[in-house]
């Protein structure tokens, strides 16, 4: 991996969520900007919805799931180039 890249992990095990509802826009997409701090997906687990921030600014390089997948904790979820 190149060193300006990071990746955003799942904080715990339950299903992927790019879109805050199913009628809403995705958080980010591929290609996007993103500042610190900036929610990028949700993972739910025993209906608790839990926020996923960026830890760094950069640019959103790979969604590395589908939308409702099931995810690990520690799972990898969205590459970020870092500016």
């Amino acid at each position: 991996m190149v060193d300006n890249m990071f990746i955003i992990e799942a904080p715990l095990t339950g299903t992927f969520y790019r879109r805050p509802s199913p009628d809403d826009l995705p958080f980010v997409e591929e290609g996007q900007q993103v500042k610190e701090g900036d929610v990028t997906c949700i993972v739910e687990s025993m209906k608790v919805f839990t926020e996923v921030r960026t830890e760094r600014g950069g640019i959103v390089r790979r969604i590395l799931v589908e939308d409702e997948d099931a995810v690990q904790i520690h799972q990898a979820l969205i590459e970020i180039e870092a500016i």
